[in-house]
C-alpha cells in the first residue's frame, strides 16, 4: 500500500473530523479574538460601533472559514498551492492597476462590501507554495544553487510588488517568512550568511541614498527610521506616535489603570489606537499582567501549531504548519517590538486583536490549513 493510500484510509471521515480537530487551538484563537473585541469596545469609548461589532462579525465568518478549510484534506491544499500563489500575485498586480489609496499607500481592492488587502493573502500563499516545492524536491537537491534560485524568485516577486505599494512592513514579513521556511526546509546556512552580508550592504546603500536622485526609500520611511533611533528629536512630529505609545505602556504599571480608564486612548493622544497601536491600549488598561497574558496566549498557539508540525507524517504538512507558525510569530513580535520602540514603526497589525477584515479572514483560513494537517494526519 502506498503512503497516500495509507493516509486516506487512516484519516477520519465525516462527522469524526470535528472530533479530531485541535480544539485547544480553537479555544485559544477565540480567547485572543475576544481580547481584541474588548479593546476595540474600549477605544471606541464604550461602544460596539464602529470597530468591535464589525470585528466580531468578521471573526464569526473567519471561524466558519477555518472549519471549512480544516475539513478539506491537506493534500488538496498541497495541490492548490501553486494556483493560490499565482492568484495572489494576480491580485497584487490588480492593486497596482486599480487599487484603492488609503493613508498614502495603494494596498486595497474595493469589493463594495469590504476592502481586500491582497498582501495579507500573499503571506499565506507564499508559505503554501514553498512548502509544496520542498515537499516535491528531493532532499539531496535542497541546497544546490539551481534549486535555491527558484524559491528565492518566488519570495522576491511578491515582495517587490508589495514594496511598490509601498508597504515596507509586509515586504519585510514576506522576506523573513520565506527565508525562514527555506532554512527550516534544510537549505545550507552559508546562503543565509551571504544574505546577511548583502543585507548589511543594502542598509548602508539605503542610508547613503537619502537625498539623492536614486533614493531607495520614501521620505516618510526615512522619518520612521529617524524616529526609531531618536524619538525625542521630533516629539510632536515624526516621533509623536512612539512617544505617546511609550507613555501609555509606562503608565499601565503592573495591574493597569483599569478597563476603559486609559487616558492616552480615551483622550485620543494615542494614534491608530484601534489598529497598529492597540497593544499599548491593552497594556495601559491592564498593565504588565494583561500584556504578558496576551503574550502567553500567543505562545500557547505557537506550541499547539508546533506539536501539529512535529506529529505530521508528510513533509508538506510539517512545512506549511511551521511556515504559518513563523508568520504568526513575526506578526505579533514585530508589532509588539514596534510599539515598545524596539523596532521602527512599519505598520504591522497585532494579529486577531487589531481592527481589520482581510488580516482576520486570511489568518483564520491559515489556521484552517493547520487544522487540516492535524485532522488528516495518519492515525
Amino acid at each position: 500500500m502506498s503512503y497516500l493510500e495509507h493516509t486516506v484510509k487512516s484519516t477520519p471521515t465525516g462527522y469524526r473530523k470535528f472530533l479530531y480537530m485541535n480544539w485547544p487551538l480553537t479555544l485559544l484563537l477565540i480567547s485572543v479574538a475576544s481580547a481584541g473585541f474588548l479593546m476595540l469596545y474600549s477605544v471606541a469609548g464604550g461602544s460596539w460601533r464602529p470597530w468591535a461589532e464589525p470585528q466580531m462579525e468578521r471573526f464569526g465568518l473567519g471561524l466558519a472559514v477555518m472549519f471549512i478549510v480544516a475539513l478539506i484534506p491537506i493534500w488538496f491544499w498541497r495541490s492548490m498551492s501553486l494556483l493560490a500563489y499565482l492568484g495572489s500575485l494576480g491580485l497584487l498586480v490588480l492593486v497596482e492597476l486599480f487599487g484603492t489609496v488609503g493613508m498614502g499607500a495603494q494596498r486595497w481592492i474595493d469589493l463594495g462590501f469590504m476592502r481586500l488587502q491582497p498582501s495579507e493573502l500573499t503571506k499565506v500563499t507564499l508559505v503554501m507554495v514553498l512548502a509544496a516545492y520542498y515537499d516535491w524536491l528531493p532532499s539531496e537537491k535542497t541546497s544546490r544553487p539551481l534549486w535555491v534560485l527558484l524559491p528565492v524568485l518566488l519570495i522576491l516577486i511578491p515582495t517587490a510588488l508589495v514594496l511598490k505599494q509601498p508597504d515596507l512592513g509586509t515586504a519585510i514579513l514576506l522576506l523573513a517568512a520565506g527565508g525562514g521556511l527555506m532554512f527550516l526546509a534544510g537549505v545550507h546556512w552559508a546562503y543565509f550568511a551571504a544574505v546577511i552580508a548583502a543585507g548589511v550592504g543594502l542598509v548602508t546603500a539605503v542610508f547613503k541614498s537619502r537625498g539623492t536622485d536614486w533614493q531607495l526609500l520614501k521620505d516618510y520611511q526615512f522619518r520612521r527610521i529617524d524616529t526609531f533611533l531618536d524619538p525625542s528629536s521630533d516629539p510632536l512630529g515624526a516621533g509623536y506616535h512612539i512617544t505617546q505609545s511609550k507613555i501609555a505602556l509606562g503608565s499601565g504599571g503592573w495591574n493597569g489603570r483599569g478597563f476603559m480608564q486609559g487616558t492616552q486612548s480615551r483622550l485620543n493622544f494615542l494614534p491608530e489606537k484601534h489598529t497598529d497601536f492597540i497593544f499599548t491600549t491593552l497594556a495601559e488598561e491592564f498593565g504588565f499582567v494583561g500584556g504578558i497574558t496576551l503574550l502567553t496566549l500567543y505562545g500557547l498557539i505557537l506550541v499547539f501549531c508546533l506539536v501539529t508540525a512535529l506529529s505530521a507524517k508528510d513533509r508538506y504538512s510539517s512545512l506549511v504548519t511551521l511556515g504559518i507558525s513563523l508568520n504568526f510569530f513575526l506578526f505579533f513580535a514585530v508589532n509588539m517590538s514596534m510599539v515598545m520602540g524596539l523596532a521602527p514603526v512599519v505598520g504591522v497589525p497585532l494579529p486577531m486583536v487589531s481592527y481589520g477584515g482581510s488580516a482576520m479572514l486570511v489568518l483564520m483560513a491559515a489556521f484552517g490549513i493547520v487544522q487540516s494537517a492535524h485532522i488528516h494526519r495518519p492515525r
